[in-house]
């Protein structure tokens, strides 16, 4: 099943564009899913089972960071 997940990061500290931009990196380090980015978000596209992973590891290394908040939508469908 295709999936599309729209993530917004706010890591609460001084300094919030550096741990949003690795977040980022990270994403885009998978093969096998696609992550686009604009201005207010990213969007991960991808099958469900290799979006929700990728996601998931992703944002248990960015809870490093003490007050990180992630809000995600989730769709059952591929909106790229």
């Amino acid at each position: 099943m295709k999936t599309s997940v729209d993530i917004s990061y706010y890591p609460l500290q001084p300094e919030f564009v550096t741990p949003i931009l690795d977040f980022i990196k990270r994403l885009n380090a998978y093969e096998n899913i696609k992550a686009v980015t604009n201005g207010m978000s990213t969007q991960v596209f991808g099958e469900y089972f290799d979006v929700m992973e990728a996601i998931t590891k992703e944002i248990y290394k960015s809870f490093e960071i003490p007050h990180s908040v992630f809000v995600l939508k989730v769709i059952n469908a591929d909106l790229k």
